[in-house]
């Protein structure tokens, strides 16, 4: 009768394979997830933002209640978009300089704090006007790449 040799442990060969599976898997879930971190961290960015776009809207609701033309407001930065609009940006840590067009009425951000690949780019809502009922439709643009705008809505 032969006798089954103990195995113990695992062949070189086999440690091999696991190890490339695992460098495999690696390779192709790390740029994934990397753009899963750049697109959570730019939601501050776009709530921000958002909650601007709002403060823009009451304001040319306010300034236009007799009728007229839409007038937007002057926030050339940070301070004075919460001293004209009451919208604090100081606690976001995404952004290092914002602003609102007197002229055109977009809002434009700075990013920073997020990724290399973003740093330093602008994330800009740019207001559409309904000429029969005056209200504002607010689209994205800006220097961002369109792969971490995709989900912004």
């Amino acid at each position: 009768m032969l006798k089954i040799k103990d195995r113990r442990g695992f062949t070189l060969v086999e440690l091999m394979i696991v190890v490339a599976i695992i460098g495999i898997l690696a390779a192709v879930a790390l740029p994934i997830y990397n753009t899963h971190r750049i697109r959570a961290k730019m939601v501050e960015v776009t709530h921000a933002m958002a909650y601007i776009a709002t403060a823009v809207n009451a304001y040319c609701e306010e300034m236009t209640v007799g009728g007229g033309s839409v007038v937007w407001p002057n926030c050339p930065d940070i301070p004075s978009i919460q001293s004209t609009l009451g919208v604090g940006l100081n606690a976001v840590s995404r952004i290092s300089a914002a602003q609102v067009s007197q002229a055109t009425g977009v809002i434009e951000a700075t990013l920073s704090n997020i990724d290399s690949s973003v740093d330093g780019r602008t994330l800009s809502l740019v207001p559409t006007v309904d000429v029969n009922d005056g209200s504002i439709k607010w689209t994205w643009t800006g220097t961002v790449p369109s792969l971490y705008l995709q989900r912004i809505h």
